[in-house]
């Protein structure tokens, strides 16, 4: 018995009598290269060059701001004439996605950098170890160690004051609250959240400096902070412990767990991650502050440890009263205090996901 190879059948001819090889080909979409686009982007600055020569239009930022605008422009007509509408919307989109991120990332960038090259010249140990104690306003010496340690004493204690009530009233609002004493705890968080640092720094001087007969101190202080931390933390704890699947907790219930050994045991572990963020963002917000600090601590030249009693000295009031002279020697410690303002909040920044990141480790 002899076997015969099949003869291949050829492709069947797509609509209009053409091969599907044809077909096919009609159906890759057209691409546009990137010289071609770069060409586009040239073009556009060349446009942009020559309107600013024929018009007033002048400026280094306003150049640059209309040459990526036409450079846009150009972009996202050439690829809709060969790549058609679609391609052309989605690089449009991702054009105006990445513009804002620079957008965002601009200014950032720009008060960071801008802050290290003023303030590195000036940062050093001396600077880091010593205070303004009889230091002149003429004088090239001088330090931050009182502000630092005020501004480490004051944020701790709004810390131990804040994080723990902002943590029970979230859990509360969030596990146990689902009546009207809930929906009106959260509308006065929100109202918290868009008071002016001024309005609680004026709060607790009423209040505290001048009803109470308590004076300024470090403590008053931490009193304002900690009413702007309050807020906050709770609405991001809120936010955080609301992400935790039902699932976790319906089967810790199953196992006859009751619900406050839960919400210990399995709720805050799996959202501490998202709970030190927030924390560490209303840390971030309370450490900058300057307005409540003016009328709570009140400043002081001198290193003063006890933050119970008298004016004490905290990094944003040092530079605002730095900033505030007419001497560059006062400029210059301004400028410095800032960049140890900004590392420090790094610091603690660091310090917490890298706890909290060990913690998760270590449980699983």
């Amino acid at each position: 018995m002899t076997l015969t190879a099949p003869t291949p059948t050829p492709d069947p001819p797509a609509s209009g009598g053409q091969p599907a090889a044809a077909h096919s080909s009609r159906l890759t979409a057209a691409h546009v290269g990137r010289l071609p686009m770069l060409a586009a982007m040239l073009a556009a600055v060349g446009v942009t060059a020559l309107v600013f020569v024929v018009t007033p239009l002048a400026g280094t930022a306003e150049f640059v701001l209309v040459s990526l605008m036409l450079a846009v422009v150009a972009g996202t007509t050439l690829s809709w004439r060969v790549e058609g509408r679609r391609r052309a919307v989605d690089r449009l989109a991702t054009t105006a996605t990445t513009a804002c991120l620079l957008a965002a990332l601009t200014p950032l960038v720009g008060v960071i950098g801008y802050t290290v090259y003023r303030g590195a010249a000036r940062l050093s140990l001396s600077f880091l170890t010593h205070s303004m104690a009889g230091v002149g306003p003429l004088d090239a010496g001088g330090g931050v160690y009182h502000g630092i340690i005020g501004t480490l004493e004051q944020v701790l204690i709004a810390s131990l004051l804040s994080v723990p009530l902002g943590l029970l009233v979230a859990i509360y609002i969030t596990e146990y609250g689902h009546g009207r004493l809930a929906t009106a705890i959260r509308f006065f968080v929100d109202v918290m959240t868009g008071i002016p640092s001024i309005v609680a720094g004026l709060f607790v001087f009423a209040f505290w400096v001048l009803e109470l007969h308590r004076g300024f101190s470090g403590l008053a202080a931490a009193l304002s902070l900690s009413i702007l931390m309050l807020p906050v933390v709770v609405r991001s704890s809120e936010e955080m412990i609301k992400l935790v699947p039902g699932s976790l907790r319906e089967a810790s219930y199953a196992l006859g767990v009751p619900r406050w050994r839960t919400i210990l045991s399995i709720v805050l572990p799996t959202a501490s991650t998202g709970i030190t963020t927030g924390v560490m963002l209303a840390v971030a917000r309370v450490t900058g502050e300057t307005a409540p600090l003016l009328l709570t601590a009140f400043g002081n030249d001198f290193l003063h440890l006890n933050p119970l009693r008298g004016g004490q000295s905290a990094l944003p009031l040092l530079v605002f009263q730095q900033a505030g002279s007419a001497y560059d020697v006062a400029i210059a410690r301004a400028w410095a205090g800032a960049l140890t303002l900004i590392t420090i909040v790094v610091l603690l920044y660091v310090a917490a996901r890298m706890l909290t990141r060990r913690n998760t480790l270590a449980r699983r």
